[in-house]
This record gives C-alpha cells, structure tokens and sequence, in this order.
C-alpha cells in the first residue's frame, strides 16, 4: 500500500497532470506536494482547496437523508442510519484546467483529500477520477 510520496507520483503520471497534493482539510495543510501549483505555492494552494472541501463536506444539502431518493433497486446505496455516504469527490472546472478534490476515508477522523491539477487539453476527467478513486482507496496514512 502506498504511502503519500508514492501515492502523489502514481497521481503525476496521469495525462494532462500539473500538480497534486495530499492536503488535511482541517488545517489546510499540505502534507505532501509535487508539481506545479496553480498560484506558485503548494501551501497557499493546499489552504484554498481544503476551504472548498470543507464546504462541501460541511454543507446539509450534501448529506441528503431521504432514503426514497437514494436508495437503488436493492436498496443498498443507504446507510442504515438512512443518510447518504460522505462527499466523494469536487470537482472545479476552470478554462485550463480541473481542480479535482478526491476524499480519503481513514480509521482516524477522515480529514485529508487528494487534490489533482489537470491540464484541461492534455487530461482525462473521467479517468483522473477514477485513478484518484483507486489511489485514495489505496493510500496509507502513517
């Protein structure tokens, strides 16, 4: 299992890849960064995106608990508390470029995302986003 260093150049070699982070929403600290940043400054940057990801996941209108308008076939896309599961992903799309913020559950407080710079000529969202899916399934916090 990949650890932060790894995990963000498995991140780098996605097409159209500019810069990634692993950030703690919480703080607004980067814990690991590579690449370009899109104002120069991976710790700036890392403050702006956990503010974004701190809305979304702090936000009612995301947590949707009707269980009518969730639940699938077999009823099985609802906790059993009958709320929706977490904010997966944001992603913010810009005329160059997508910022994409991939959340990673952890056994401690769940706190830290995945946050991917991609080239909008040069990337793939749907495949970034399923890449970024895999790594943060992945990824091991020590």
């Amino acid at each position: 299992m990949p650890g932060i260093d790894e995990c963000l150049l498995d991140v780098m070699r996605l097409p159209g890849a500019r810069g990634a982070a692993v950030v703690d929403w919480t703080s607004g600290l980067a814990l690991g960064a590579i690449g370009d940043s899109p104002n120069g400054d991976h710790e700036a940057t890392a403050a702006e995106t956990a503010e974004v990801a701190r809305m979304a996941v702090e936000q009612p209108v995301f947590a949707l608990s009707v269980p009518e308008l969730l639940a699938g076939p077999d009823g099985n896309d609802v906790t059993s508390t009958g709320t929706a599961p977490p904010v997966e992903d944001v992603i913010v799309t810009t005329r160059a470029g997508y910022h994409i913020i991939r959340f990673v559950e952890t056994a401690f407080d769940s706190s830290v995302f995945l946050h991917l710079w991609l080239d909008r000529s040069d990337g793939n969202l749907a495949l970034a986003r399923i890449r970024l899916g895999e790594m943060a399934e992945r990824l091991v916090l020590a």
